[in-house]
């Protein structure tokens, strides 16, 4: 009986990748603030971008291997809030806001904080939820990934750029506020892993990338200020198609109302 306990509680290791990619994402929120208590700001933000890659690794390996689980989820929401909420915030807190704002830039910040906290636990909420099948081409607010790079966008920017307004506090608390809202506001954007490409493009679509990871190369923080921008592009485009989609789908369902009152109406003359 011993031995059968022991085979039930042991995991093959292919099922823990996802969980290691998870935990490696937390540990590089987390040493993301000591670099910046260190002064070292570019390690900081690569530290951060790390999280965020890692962080989109680790669904992907859990549904490849089949190795999601209740477990995982919870390991993953942690991670989200550390790497994406608290590091983030501190950070900026640590380069700008506490130097040119001192307690107002600690609650710029917190706000922050509890944004990508509220939106994670709308996120998680909503898995439950019964939704049309195009919805889930769809994030309600900004990602938490999405919305910690960008937050640090003044930042990379200041590290190509000699003028003094990027590293503003009054700017980047400003900013910090600006994406606080976007993360916990229901704005539709998109979701990058419901994109597809048409197989006659995937060509192009892989010179495109191999271009930009050779730019990138040179030129990593210009290439990260371009995507950046880019995904806040796709904003108002994203609020666009949502909106015509909800329409297609209320009038779907008021269509389909109509037509079961006339079914029914329909049953009752005849039974008359």
């Amino acid at each position: 009986m011993a031995l059968g306990r022991r085979k039930l509680r042991e995991l093959p290791i292919n099922s823990l990748i996802p969980n290691m990619l998870t935990t490696l994402a937390l540990c590089a929120g987390l040493t993301s603030v000591k670099f910046a208590l260190e002064g070292k700001w570019e390690p900081a933000v690569i530290a951060i971008l790390s999280a965020g890659v890692l962080d989109g690794l680790d669904g992907r390996m859990a549904r490849l291997l089949k190795g999601s689980s209740k477990f995982g989820a919870e390991l993953d929401s942690l991670s989200d809030f550390v790497s994406f909420g608290v590091a983030p915030a501190l950070v900026l807190y640590l380069w700008t806001l506490n130097s040119g704002l001192g307690g107002i830039g600690w609650i710029i910040a917190l706000i922050f904080t509890v944004s990508c906290g509220l939106r994670l636990a709308r996120f998680n909420s909503m898995l439950e939820e019964d939704t049309p099948d195009w919805e889930g081409k769809y994030f309600t607010g900004i990602a938490a990934p999405a919305g910690a790079a960008i937050s640090l966008l003044f930042m990379v920017v200041s590290f190509y750029s000699d003028a003094e307004i990027f590293k503003s506090a009054f700017l980047n608390a400003a900013w910090l506020l600006f994406m606080a809202f976007l993360m916990a506001s229901r704005i539709p954007t998109f979701s990058i892993k419901r994109i597809r490409i048409p197989r006659g493009y995937i060509i192009m679509f892989l010179m495109l990338v191999a271009g930009t990871v050779a730019v990138m190369t040179i030129y990593p923080w210009h290439v990260l200020t371009g995507i950046a921008l880019l995904y806040l592009g796709t904003i108002p485009f994203a609020i666009g198609t949502h909106r015509r989609l909800a329409r297609e789908e209320a009038a779907k369902k008021a269509k389909a109302a109509a037509e079961n009152v006339v079914e029914v109406d329909t049953g009752k003359e005849i039974s008359n």
